[in-house]
């Protein structure tokens, strides 16, 4: 039956070849760019259609690195991956350091062996590098092929990411792996996991392993309680070597993505800022290991290395004081503390009654909603009622596998109370998600 679905070959198609529910990707263009391959049925290569999208902040003449959000497996997930592109708070990330966002879309069929694309060595490393060279030539942006990559995955996307990373570590500048990571030896529950190894130079790329208290830390039962042996057998393994990886537990949460991005976001700035090299086609720089701060695993409390008392070979290694403060608040309730403003809105436009603007997102906070005032007095919030089941209410809502819901949200408001032949002085204000505001 799979050769009777699986028809063809890796090559680029248009949008009309997609089937439900991949079959309405958000559109996209400049500074949007999506390449799309259907599945093949040559052996090693992707089993699945994949489409990736990529976003490519303004005014950068030379990108120096590409981030990737991968989503997780089933078909709610790998839908998901459709916006992933498209969230303003990962775009903060992007922009400051100049780099792409890309979001890959893989369009498993839901009862699909989710190992066929989460393993990269079964066609999705040889697809993702072919992504990186059609989207450069797209963009006008040929570096996409050389640059280095910060990888974040949940689930079965942090399988494929910690994956990528053990593949070419070269490339990695830093990875964060949500409730899944690499297998690195033989499961025989599992025939379908190949094992991995641990090269080298895996040993210097900063990873950090994140996962929910109930995927097996507190609660020992139920469909994700494998997720954390999982974790531990890895973060043992990697750190007894003297791998820069740490373990944040989300005490809040199980297989959902929660507040994650709140550490994940400010970690992998750490580890952009003292990794990516200033000149374009450079190595990566050695991440540094002076100011690193050590904790307890499955503790909430960390020290700098020089004061740590406790097993090196089994701690938590976080990068510097900021991170591993910001972890402490993470671990114990996820509420990391936020004292800048966010910016504030731009390009404000008024057509008839209806009001536009755009913004960019907090690099620590994202953006939770906006106040639109009419002559000095609130006049609403958009959106009305900022929801996220998952974690802080933000402005773009969130899927499962932290990407901003469908249909995107957009920054306007149509003030259904203006009286024609009035004038009115409209002001918008930026809230983000620790309650700070924009001037």
């Amino acid at each position: 039956m799979r050769a009777l679905v699986f028809l063809f070959t890796l090559l680029p198609l248009v949008a009309t070849a997609q089937q439900p529910p991949y079959d309405q990707p958000p559109a996209v263009e400049a500074p949007y760019f999506r390449v799309r391959y259907e599945a093949s049925m040559n052996p090693g290569e992707l089993i699945f259609p994949v489409q990736y999208t990529v976003w490519i902040p303004a005014g950068v003449e030379t990108l120096r690195g590409v981030i990737v959000h991968q989503h997780g497996c089933g078909e709610g997930s790998c839908k998901s991956g459709q916006t992933g592109a498209f969230d303003l708070h990962w775009q903060a990330l992007a922009r400051k350091h100049e780099c792409a966002l890309l979001a890959p879309s893989y369009e498993q069929p839901e009862k699909a062996d989710c190992q066929m694309w989460c393993d990269p060595r079964n066609g999705s490393d040889a697809a993702f590098q072919k992504a990186l060279t059609d989207l450069g030539k797209q963009s006008a942006h040929p570096e996409l092929v050389t640059v280095p990559w910060a990888l974040w995955g949940h689930s079965g996307g942090g399988h494929w990411s910690g994956g990528m990373t053990l593949l070419h570590p070269e490339r990695v500048a830093a990875v964060w792996l949500r409730s899944g990571v690499p297998l690195l030896a033989v499961n025989p529950e599992r025939p379908t996991i190949k094992a991995q190894v641990i090269p080298d130079a895996a040993l210097g790329v900063p990873v950090m392993c994140n996962l929910g208290t109930k995927e097996g830390v507190t609660v020992k039962e139920g469909q994700f309680a494998g997720v954390w042996p999982s974790n531990e057998s890895f973060f043992t393994a990697m750190r007894s070597e003297g791998a820069l990886i740490g373990v944040a537990v989300d005490p809040l949460t199980a297989h959902e993505c929660g507040n994650q991005r709140y550490l994940a976001i400010p970690w992998l700035d750490a580890c952009l800022s003292a990794r990516l090299p200033e000149k374009a086609g450079d190595p990566l720089n050695p991440m540094p290991t002076e100011g690193a701060w050590l904790a307890t695993l499955l503790s909430t409390e960390a020290k700098p290395a020089a004061s740590f008392t406790g097993d090196s070979a089994r701690s938590v290694w976080l990068p510097n004081e900021r991170i591993a403060k910001a972890w402490m608040n993470y671990v114990t309730d996820t509420e990391i503390a936020d004292t800048t403003p966010p910016a504030s809105p731009s390009e404000p436009d008024v057509h008839g009654s209806e009001i536009t603007w755009t913004a960019d997102a907090d690099l620590e906070s994202g953006i939770a909603h906006f106040v639109i005032e009419r002559d000095g007095k609130v006049l609403a919030t958009v959106p009305g009622k900022p929801k996220n089941p998952f974690g802080r209410p933000i402005f773009q809502g969130l899927q499962y596998s932290d990407t901003p819901t469908i249909p995107l949200m957009e920054m306007r408001y149509t003030d259904t109370t203006a009286e024609a032949g009035k004038t009115y002085q409209y002001r918008v204000i930026t809230i983000n998600t620790a309650g700070l505001e924009s001037k």
